[in-house]
């Protein structure tokens, strides 16, 4: 009787070693980028597409802080890699070809679509190069232009021209062909641009609690003040000039004969060394 009560116990013991709880507070961040990414989707399709970029825009400053609060907190979890992955792919990979699409490339027939579809499986691959490389990429460095870059270059130029007023299928002060010729090809650069192996700077290296000369945190005010005097035009011309910066410094390392690669060790896996390369 008392061999049966204490096999009971153990058993009730591995029941409660089994059950993994989830995180709330880096989750809740997960789920609110997420939703940024739907909310464009459903603001696009009703053609509020200056509310549907900055949906896109609210999960970048959202994902951007799930990761971080995870670490703060200790909570990060295999759960919430996977989550932070699968919101990614929505708010950063489907959003963006989708307004992108209903906004201006449906106008442009198949190229339209195709633009769209090219970002839309860039962006889910280089997802999953990402999830694969972890381990062996150089921290401060992403290999290629990470999706929430992308996703701003393309939102972000939906963004200032809808500020700018010009409107789906009509030619104001610039030409309406010309608009979606752009927004094609800024879809296309971005799109092609996260599967390269260029590398671009990932400011994880910068320590949020490491403590900052007084003139950072002016500088850091500017910043933002200068933001508010036209949100559209600085955030886009931010992160074109980040878009590029990556090539700058491929361009740049291979002048100086130095190695491009931000892949700091290899593989063991025979299968997955091209995704290295």
């Amino acid at each position: 009787m008392h061999e049966g009560n204490r096999g009971d116990s153990e058993r009730g013991v591995l029941v409660r070693k089994r059950r993994k709880g989830i995180y709330i507070l880096p989750n809740l961040f997960t789920l609110a980028a997420l939703f940024g990414g739907f909310f464009a989707i459903v603001m696009a399709v009703d053609g509020r597409f200056d509310l549907a970029a900055a949906g896109i825009f609210c999960a970048m400053v959202l994902d951007s802080l799930d990761g971080r609060v995870a670490r703060m907190t200790n909570t990060a979890s295999a759960f919430g890699e996977q989550m932070d992955s699968l919101s990614d792919m929505v708010s950063f990979g489907a959003a963006p070809a989708l307004v992108a699409y209903v906004w201006a490339l449906q106008g442009l027939g198949r190229w339209g679509w195709f633009a769209a579809f090219v970002y839309c499986a860039c962006a889910a691959l280089r997802l999953a190069r990402f999830n694969v490389n972890t381990g062996v990429v150089d921290k401060r460095y992403f290999q290629g232009l990470p999706s929430p870059a992308a996703a701003a270059l393309v939102a972000g130029f939906i963004w200032l021209m809808t500020d700018a007023g010009v409107r789906p299928g009509e030619d104001g002060w610039l030409a309406w062909s010309t608009v979606a010729w752009t927004a094609f090809a800024f879809t296309l650069f971005s799109g092609l641009t996260m599967v390269t192996n260029v590398p671009f700077y990932s400011f994880k290296d910068v320590r949020m609690k490491k403590s900052v000369p007084f003139a950072a945190v002016v500088l850091i005010a500017l910043g933002i003040a200068v933001i508010n005097i036209d949100p559209p035009s600085v955030l886009f011309g931010v992160f074109v000039l980040y878009g590029l910066s990556g090539y700058a410094v491929y361009a740049w390392r291979k002048a100086k004969g130095q190695h491009t690669s931000v892949i700091s060790t290899s593989t063991d896996e025979p299968d997955e060394r091209g995704l290295h390369d």
